[in-house]
């Protein structure tokens, strides 16, 4: 890997760390974030629910909002369709139960990936229209780019909502009524300010929106809803959507992993009992990524994610542990899954496309509900966007994932005449086409991609924030660290450098793949490090080398263990 750092002034870090009053460390990661007034770090590092804009400055949601408080005060019937991964499920259950709170019964429908395809599907409507047509509709997560089926609900007399984040392709929709900041004219710098929301901060607002109306209106149990007790549903869906962490999304998901961290929902305690996660226990966004998110979605990838919905908002205790355990158990079949999709999709790179700068892979043997996961993984080991595509009949359908600086929207609006639909963000998208289009595609995706990024793709690069001493290494640097949290996109957890370390004794491989390492950090105390997945890459002992590490907490048997994570060593010098 390439590692890069770029220092500050001496003088520009002392004087924020004078003026905030916070350690030279802490005031070097702020500058690396942007922040250089004292003002401004105390925002960042204290973010509070009252930083919160005010809802009705987002173009649309006053009409959402009305339309929401009309349904309330007309009984009307409502039905609910959400994506079937994290933040459409939890955009799904928010908006159930807030609704739920003020006396209507809105059914919800998840569509179902193998019959239903992805997102605002005619087949997933009819479903949802089986049981009765409704007054009002409302899809989340979808429907941005859904003319021709938003027009065929209005057609049967049916009030439209899209609650969206992906962006518009064709225009934006001229019927229902559509709350996007991506895809709605207006709103300026203010605007802008919501680009980086997933659907279910979206769905945060307009409910915040809804409340305002009706408080203003006196009606009975608004005063006594407390939006943020659902901000752990926020924070779950923010998180695992891979949204920059900043600004608004950072208040929200700040305080929503605090209350997810004592959620009295009995669906996310028992998600919690099966994922090993303790009570009481600080959650990361790593929890969320690796052991929430994923049985969460396990539910749309191998079965139906309506499952997942049922969990989050049931107050059965019994059927929560229940169907805990039962995407326990879909999570681990596409973990299985994943590991032998993963392997075919590597030895397909080294053996026919290694020189390619964005790679396109196919098999008709493949998962449709696993290509996302298989795609991030091959695309974080060989550092260059990935397309993974399964079989659906006469189409390839599947995810695309991409790397730091190149943006997959972009690149796939130059491929746009080799697709049938294509959408996301630019660091994840949903692609399909007709098979006999494959080769056409995967050459010019590569092209495009080369052209991007201006030649060949960078080779992998470590971007370090700060360089220490190794006695630095203290409880008082975790606490500085732990006020930066949430760690996400946007908003990267920090990679430290540290110089000319010597390793005492060697470092000792455990279960094949990994390996532990000590030294001293020079002032008689020994530090402790362990290296994921990189054993055939073992650093020498006795010789200086230079690390590149993250820090963190190793919980074990109620005991914390200050622990380095090695990303990447060197030679010293």
């Amino acid at each position: 890997m390439r590692w890069n750092h770029t220092p500050f002034l001496a003088d520009e870090v002392a004087a924020l760390s004078r003026d905030a009053g916070v350690d030279s460390i802490l005031a070097e990661l702020l500058l690396r974030a942007g922040i250089r007034e004292p003002a401004a770090a105390g925002r960042f590092l204290e973010p509070a629910l009252a930083g919160l804009g005010d809802p009705f400055l987002l173009p649309n949601l006053e009409a959402v909002a009305a339309r929401l408080q009309a349904a309330i005060v007309n009984r009307d019937s409502v039905v609910v369709l959400g994506d079937y991964d994290v933040d459409g499920v939890t955009s799904t259950a928010l908006l159930v139960m807030v609704l739920r709170k003020f006396g209507l019964s809105p059914r919800f429908i998840v569509p179902r990936r193998a019959e239903d395809g992805y997102g605002l599907s005619r087949s997933a409507i009819d479903r949802a229209l089986e049981q009765g047509v409704p007054k009002l509709f409302v899809a989340l997560d979808c429907g941005t780019n859904s003319h021709a089926e938003v027009a065929y609900l209005i057609e049967r007399g049916i009030d439209v909502i899209v609650i969206d984040h992906h962006r518009e392709k064709e225009g934006a929709l001229t019927q229902g009524v559509l709350l996007n900041p991506h895809a709605t004219a207006g709103g300026g710098e203010t605007q802008a300010l919501w680009r980086d929301f997933c659907t279910v901060g979206l769905v945060f607002k307009a409910m915040h929106g809804l409340l305002k109306r009706l408080r203003a209106e006196n009606h009975p149990g608004a005063l006594n809803l407390k939006l943020r007790d659902h901000l752990d549903l926020v924070a779950l869906g923010t998180v695992a959507d891979l949204v920059p962490l900043v600004g608004e999304n950072r208040i929200l998901a700040r305080h929503g992993l605090r209350i997810l961290q004592e959620t009295q929902r009995p669906g996310l305690r028992a998600l919690m009992e099966v994922a090993g996660m303790k009570a009481g226990q600080d959650i990361l966004p790593a929890d969320v990524s690796f052991r929430l998110g994923p049985r969460i979605n396990a539910s749309g990838r191998l079965a139906d994610a309506a499952l997942s919905v049922e969990l989050l908002i049931s107050e059965d205790s019994a059927f929560c542990f229940e169907t805990a355990r039962q995407l326990d158990q879909f999570n681990r079949e596409r973990q299985e899954i994943e590991r032998l999709m993963t392997g075919e999709a590597e030895r397909l790179i080294e053996s026919e496309y290694a020189s390619h700068s964005g790679i396109v892979l196919f098999s008709e043997a493949w998962h449709p509900g696993v290509v996302g996961i298989v795609a991030g993984r091959v695309t974080r080991k060989y550092n260059r966007p990935c397309i993974v595509l399964g079989n659906e009949g006469e189409h390839a359908k599947g995810s695309g994932r991409s790397v730091h600086g190149v943006n997959l929207v972009e690149v796939l609006g130059q491929c746009r005449d080799h697709l049938s639909s294509w959408g996301g963000h630019p660091m994840a998208v949903g692609v399909s086409l007709i098979k006999g289009r494959l080769d056409g595609f995967r050459r010019q995706f590569a092209e495009a991609v080369r052209t991007h990024v201006g030649g060949d793709i960078a080779e992998a690069r470590i971007d370090i924030a700060a360089w220490l001493e190794p006695h630095q290494i203290r409880d008082r640097l975790m606490d500085d660290l732990a006020t930066l949290q949430p760690f996400g996109q946007g908003n990267p957890e920090p990679i430290f450098g540290l110089r000319g370390v010597v390793l005492s004794p060697p470092p000792t491989v455990f279960k094949e793949q990994h390996f532990r390492f000590w030294f001293d950090d020079g002032r008689g105390r020994r530090l402790h490090g362990v290296a994921w997945k990189m054993a055939r890459r073992l650093p020498p002992a006795g010789v200086p080398i230079d690390l590149a590490v993250e820090l963190a907490w190793n919980t074990y048997n109620d005991r914390r263990l200050l622990q380095l994570q090695l990303i990447d060593w060197r030679v010293a010098g």
